[in-house]
């Protein structure tokens, strides 16, 4: 084949292909312009399968008003927020979600549709360094799913993201806690407040993996406080590092960290006047 040849074949198939898109944007520019209804909702539902979403939500937003109070108004509502969720536009998909459960509370997409506002905000939950609030408002979500239908489609996933929520919120307070720890006496007594928020992160996850790790931050911020006593309290706040020696290790016998709680409790124990 020469190359002259092969030259314009490429050529030919550069215009094939471009009439072609020429042809499909018309297309879609003159559904827009169109006041046929029912062919907007069926070309949105095929741009939604070839995952063409914007088109999709475009399509579908231009025709929600004029079905409005028919038998296809849910069907636009549930498409338009699965658009927006599968183009990962979570905040606007739960809004168009939250909104088809108000509509369509007994609708045949109501169960999913609960389920999916708290998978939203599940889904725009940040880092646990970052702010929380996207993590408490899909708790409450699930909660109030699980609530309606507690042997509901979704439920086991339901719970199963709902542990893994309420653990980001227990490592975001072990970090709050340890970030007091490492700050020390800088401006202040940091321990005590590593004490009381590793605490409070103890009482609201009781059964975190991040438990140990918490109780272990109160044993070694109980001791540096002894540490950096004055001496007229010393003793004493060792002995109260010893008594958190004792409750740490009844818990947590026979793990790594427990090593580190026995050399804290041994130090302790030679301020302490038997």
């Amino acid at each position: 084949m020469s190359i002259q040849i092969f030259t314009m074949q490429k050529t030919i198939l550069y215009f094939l292909i471009s009439m072609l898109l020429l042809s499909s944007c018309n297309s879609y520019d003159k559904l827009l312009k169109s006041n046929d209804s029912m062919a907007k909702l069926d070309a949105a539902k095929e741009y939604y399968k070839k995952k063409k979403y914007i088109k999709a939500i475009t399509l579908l937003e231009s025709v929600a008003p004029n079905f409005k109070g028919t038998d296809k108004s849910e069907e636009v509502l549930y498409l338009t927020a699965k658009a927006n969720f599968d183009n990962k536009d979570y905040f606007t998909a739960s809004n168009y979600f939250s909104t088809y459960t108000k509509t369509f509370p007994r609708g045949i997409n109501a169960d999913e549709c609960w389920y999916m506002v708290g998978f939203c905000a599940y889904k725009d939950s940040p880092d646990a360094r970052l702010d929380q609030a996207p993590t408490i408002e899909a708790i409450g979500a699930f909660d109030e799913y699980l609530q309606i239908y507690p042997n509901g489609k979704y439920a086991t996933e339901a719970h199963t993201y709902l542990n893994e929520l309420y653990e980001k919120l227990a490592y975001k307070a072990y970090l709050n806690a340890k970030l007091y720890y490492d700050l020390g006496n800088y401006l202040g007594n940091n321990y005590l407040s590593a004490v009381i928020t590793a605490n409070n992160a103890i009482k609201s996850y009781p059964n975190s993996k991040y438990k140990e790790q918490l109780a272990l931050l109160i044993l070694k911020s109980k001791y540096k406080q002894a540490q950096l006593s004055v001496e007229a309290k010393k003793e004493g706040r060792y002995r109260e590092t010893i008594d958190e020696y004792y409750s740490f290790i009844s818990e947590f016998p026979n793990t790594e960290a427990s090593k580190e709680a026995e050399k804290i409790f041994k130090t302790s124990k030679e301020f302490v006047k038997d």
